[in-house]
């Protein structure tokens, strides 16, 4: 298993000092964000594919500190019933792709969309409840009208730029937000959509993240390194659909934290176990969203944390067997 970052936690850093802080962190491998919702301070698409010498020198940086790109990152959300919205976001995600095939990254990161409840919503509409029937017929228009014929065809094209793997974040806000609503997709669409697995999205849904790895077994494609924390005071009164901003942390019923802060060694043990039994032996990116850390020591803190986890050598022949 190798160690990166996704580097949009350095945004304020110039791709050179980002790279040097990375390389002398002791990591593998970098997610560099590309457009939408992460930004695209350390990849530009437009300007590196418009300029061969521009994109050579950006491959050779990342080479020259001996650091391989896990995945090309442009969250967004292509299907928002506010047409400029979509047409940004899905035009970053074509670029992304783009660029992606030009330097031999077969994953593209992103979220699945999720568009309004009928055709004249101005805001997504993300369902939580079947009833009243208005929410399921609601669901069941987003799915076929737009989920559906929009990833077949941006799978597509994706696949013609070389994009093998169309990471979809688990992400609630979204239309794919569980193992069962990305299995739904993948079904529909093609192998080409699987995981970018980040449990910290799932622990604050109820859902068990190991659980969750086995039933995506052949389905997980690239891991985010994040932790959450549920705080019970406030969960078992409220539940954990918390609308309050992150920056109220007290009041929250969970909060995303450095990893290691929410869930302890023997549970991240656990986590890459489970990734190697199902078959996934890649990177692991560290994702820092710690409301009580600065970001160098939430950064600091991941790394070590995680080089003490993490199964860093091929599993040994069982010689005993």
């Amino acid at each position: 298993m190798k160690l990166g970052l996704i580097t949009v936690l350095f945004s304020d850093l110039s791709f050179e000092e980002m790279l040097d802080k990375v390389e002398e962190a002791g990591l593998d491998c970098v997610e560099l964000g590309a457009g939408a919702y992460p930004g695209d301070a350390h990849c530009k698409p437009a300007e590196l594919l418009a300029d061969d010498r521009k994109l050579e020198a950006f491959q050779r940086a990342v080479a020259e500190h001996h650091l391989e790109i896990s995945a090309l990152s442009c969250h967004g959300n292509p299907l928002h019933p506010d047409e400029a919205i979509a047409r940004a976001h899905d035009k970053a995600f074509r670029q992304t792709c783009e660029l992606a095939g030009r330097l031999g990254v077969e994953r593209v990161i992103t979220f699945s969309g999720c568009p309004g409840g009928s055709d004249t919503d101005t805001r997504p509409n993300w369902v939580t409840c079947p009833w009243p029937d208005d929410f399921s017929e609601a669901v069941a228009w987003q799915w076929e009208a737009r989920v559906i014929p929009y990833w077949k065809e941006t799978v597509a094209f994706a696949r013609e730029h070389k994009v093998s793997k169309v990471c979809l974040e688990m992400h609630p806000g979204f239309v794919v937000y569980n193992p069962e609503t990305l299995l739904k997709l993948r079904a529909a669409v093609g192998k080409a959509i699987g995981a970018n697995f980040d449990p910290s999205h799932l622990f604050w849904q109820g859902i068990d993240p190991l659980r969750a790895l086995r039933a995506l077994a052949g389905a997980v494609y690239h891991v985010h390194a994040k932790d959450t924390k549920i705080y019970a005071e406030n969960c078992e009164v409220n539940g954990v659909l918390d609308l309050k901003h992150y920056g109220e942390a007290p009041k929250r019923s969970w909060m995303f934290r450095t990893v290691g802060y929410g869930h302890g060694f023997s549970w991240w043990k656990d986590f890459v176990s489970t990734l190697r039994l199902i078959g996934y032996d890649d990177v692991l990116s560290i994702e820092h969203e710690d409301p009580l850390m600065s970001i160098d020591e939430g950064f600091t803190k991941a790394v070590e944390f995680l080089q003490q986890v993490l199964l860093a050598e091929p599993a040994a022949r069982m010689w005993w067997a």
